[in-house]
């Protein structure tokens, strides 16, 4: 019995020490570097193999789309307050309220159009399968964003 517990102690280590060993030499360490800064960029150029022409035309791309993303989120925040602030004084003005909220929706899916067609134009950077993964992963996201800032490629979006 003391030899059945010690061969199942022993394997019961090997295993664990051979489960460690090919869980560090298949993460990728670039990546969770990048995940643990914050650095969505270099998460991009590492989670998406982006050699060095990719990565410099994707982030071209990101800073000429930033400042109309910025724009974007801060007309919606104002139409939202604008919207909020009809609500909020009860005035009964149903037709004001709507003209409002139509305002917002309208902003909204001009921005979800806007970083849609940027989301694709990132993918047309990167190889077919990788563009296709980025597509699928980002593309989704766009419709559940909150536009209370605009996206920060350094992942500083306060939660």
């Amino acid at each position: 019995m003391r030899y059945l517990l010690g061969t199942w102690a022993l394997l019961a280590f090997a295993a664990a020490s051979i489960g460690l060993m090919c869980f560090r030499l298949n993460t990728d360490s670039a990546l969770h570097a990048a995940i643990r800064q914050r650095d969505a960029m270099e998460w991009l150029r590492t989670d998406f193999h982006l050699n060095d022409g990719q990565f410099a035309a994707i982030k071209k791309l990101h800073e000429a789309y930033a400042p109309s993303c910025a724009e974007h989120c801060r007309l919606i925040q104002e139409a939202t307050r604008m919207r909020d602030t009809l609500k909020e004084a009860g005035r009964g003005d149903a037709s004001a309220v709507a003209a409002a909220e139509a305002r917002v929706q309208e902003l909204r899916i001009h921005c979800e159009t806007a970083i849609a067609r940027h989301v694709r134009q990132v993918a047309a950077e990167m190889s077919p399968a990788e563009g296709a993964r980025y597509l699928a992963l980002v593309l989704p996201k766009i419709a559940s964003f909150d536009h209370l800032v605009a996206p920060d490629l350094h992942l500083n979006h306060p939660r």
